[in-house]
């Protein structure tokens, strides 16, 4: 009897949360309203229209842009180690092929020493003759580096797009240079297409300390409250814009007030942490050649800079005269990182350390996301749009309407076979199916995914596979029954001796699904995950839920016979 009341709790608690997370999909709740989630389900660009967009990335570009710097650096070293009238030159830029031909022997030597000790990571010797070297980047290196143009392109896009406020943009790699760019409910194909194309803007500032956090934070509410306005209600640049404006009296001159983004918070507007910042640094993007994850002396990660030559000067003097001081890495008005400055660094290198009392992963991923944002800024590669598809809103609605009306004439006829075929426990199966395809649109919603078409196949499919559980029980039972024991016991061993063959059927689906989710791309991993999401709201509510049901009538209601 206890146990009994204790899962009757459960599903009722379970119930309760899939009506709260589904119910603003069916009403419109305001902001100021008193329930308590008010997230609605994001749709696909198949089902409510938008842009479809194939950009090239200039990929050989980037990296010729990168061989032309490699060289210009060995020339560098070259001088430095007084080797006169070498030729540095490629002839094949955009594969990083570089040959250094010099005037006698030793000089060649000396050419074979710098590319051992200083180059050995980047590249690989491929030939030489009495007075010429030949060297190349390693393949791997040029892979990664390819890769992470890419990346950075992405990145760059999705900033952009993240200011456009489109719900639930897809922007993925497709190929080794091309990123393809799904827009849901995007109708300014212009404005969109001029808004990815602009390049992202990074800066060093260093921060000041001439307001503590709590009187920034103070003034920030105050003049919120004055104009009547929040972040979380504008465009990020918008409200920084209207916040220094509202401020600019009450701040100190050649200051700033740009914000980051809390470690735990999921948006900007539920962790926004300000900070004040210099604007007379004077050392943006545009001084940086490259930023990469590497590993300090104990194997943690960090992140590594690499500035060009008028930069180098610049990061010295800014670093020489801010020691014991923070610098902001801001990227789009954005802090990213904001590290102690230890003391002068020069050389045109720099490294940003993550600090340490943390998981390793949790590490990792911020100093890929800081690499990345950095190189967002330092080395936007052009974009060449190759496709644009408009999908219109009625296409969507017409997809939409027909896979509804397949959906409906499904579900009627699932549920009229189920109480002309098992009556009494076909009435609890269908009520678990509606419970079922509730949790779906629940957890749907409140995960932040996007329904698309694929998806409500997937829905569908899991209305056939939820049944099928209900049949294997109702048709245990009456094996069970057929024996003569009692309906209480009946029902008991059906469900328990059932449940094998639905464990097995639905980990045998769920194995498949993780397959396409991790293997599969775009609408394949949509159906995935909608499957996936199906399978655990059938265990929960055709199996956990019917069978609270059935012992609730039985127990509580003292029922002995049921029809079946």
């Amino acid at each position: 009897m206890e146990g009994l009341r204790w899962r009757t709790f459960s599903a009722s608690a379970g119930i309760v949360l899939a009506l709260v997370w589904a119910m603003p999909n069916i009403v419109k709740f305001s902001e100021n309203s008193w329930w308590p989630s008010k997230q609605r389900m994001n749709y696909g660009l198949d089902i409510q229209g938008g842009l479809h967009l194939v950009m090239g990335v200039d990929v050989d570009g980037v990296v010729k842009e990168s061989t032309t710097r490699m060289i210009t650096s060995i020339k560098a070293d070259l001088a430095k180690d007084k080797v006169e009238g070498a030729l540095v030159k490629s002839d094949k830029p955009e594969t990083g092929e570089i040959v250094i031909t010099v005037a006698t022997p030793d000089e060649k030597k000396k050419i074979e020493k710098l590319l051992s000790e200083h180059y050995s990571t980047t590249l690989q010797t491929v030939g030489s003759t009495d007075n010429s070297v030949s060297a190349r980047y390693f393949d791997s290196y040029l892979n990664d580096y390819k890769n992470r143009v890419i990346q950075q392109a992405i990145e760059t896009i999705r900033n952009r797009i993240d200011e456009f406020g489109v719900a639930e943009p897809s922007i993925s790699q497709q190929g080794t240079n091309r990123i393809l760019i799904q827009l849901p409910g995007m109708a300014d194909a212009e404005k969109a297409k001029q808004l990815i194309n602009t390049t992202a803007k990074l800066d060093f500032m260093i921060l000041s300390h001439e307001k503590t956090p709590q009187e920034l934070q103070g003034l920030i509410v105050e003049a919120e409250k004055a104009g009547n306005y929040k972040m979380a209600g504008m465009k990020y640049s918008d409200y920084v814009t209207r916040i220094n404006s509202d401020l600019k009296a009450k701040l100190p001159e050649k200051t700033v007030v740009y914000f980051e983004k809390s470690s735990n918070a999921a948006t900007m507007e539920l962790g926004a942490m300000p900070f004040l910042l210099r604007t007379d640094t004077d050392l943006s993007g545009g001084a940086l050649d490259d930023a990469f994850v590497g590993y300090d002396q104990y194997g943690g990660p960090q992140v590594s800079l690499h500035f060009n030559t008028a930069g180098a000067v610049k990061f010295a003097d800014l670093t020489g005269n801010n020691v014991g001081k923070q610098m902001a890495i801001v990227l789009d008005k954005v802090v990213k990182s904001a590290p102690n400055i230890r003391d002068r660094i020069s050389g045109g290198q720099a490294v940003i350390s993550l600090g340490g009392g943390r998981d390793r992963n949790q590490m990792m991923d911020e100093a890929k996301m800081i690499s990345t944002a950095l190189r967002a800024g330092a080395l936007p590669a052009s974009l060449e749009q190759l496709e644009e598809r408009r999908v219109g809103p009625t296409l969507g609605a017409d997809s939409i309407k027909k896979a509804k009306m397949g959906a409906y004439i499904g579900a009627i006829l699932i549920i009229l076979f189920m109480l002309l075929y098992y009556k009494g426990m076909g009435v609890i199966a269908n009520v678990s199916l509606m419970i079922n395809i509730l949790g779906v649109f629940a957890l749907l919603t409140s995960f932040g995914a996007t329904l698309t078409l694929p998806g409500i196949a997937a829905i569908a499919l899991t209305v056939g596979f939820a049944v099928d559980a209900n049949v294997l029980i109702n048709e245990r039972i009456k094996e069970e029954l057929a024996m003569g024991h009692s309906l209480k016991s009946a029902i008991s061993d059906g469900y328990s001796r059932a449940m094998s063959a639905i464990i097995d059927s639905n980990v045998t689906t769920a194995a498949t699904a993780v397959v396409l989710l991790y293997f599969g791309t775009g609408p394949v991993r949509g159906f995935a995950v909608n499957l996936l999401i199906g399978i655990l709201t059938t265990l929960f509510a055709n199996v956990f839920v019917s069978k609270v049901i059935v012992d609730q009538l039985i127990v509580k209601f003292n029922i002995k016979k049921l029809s079946i």
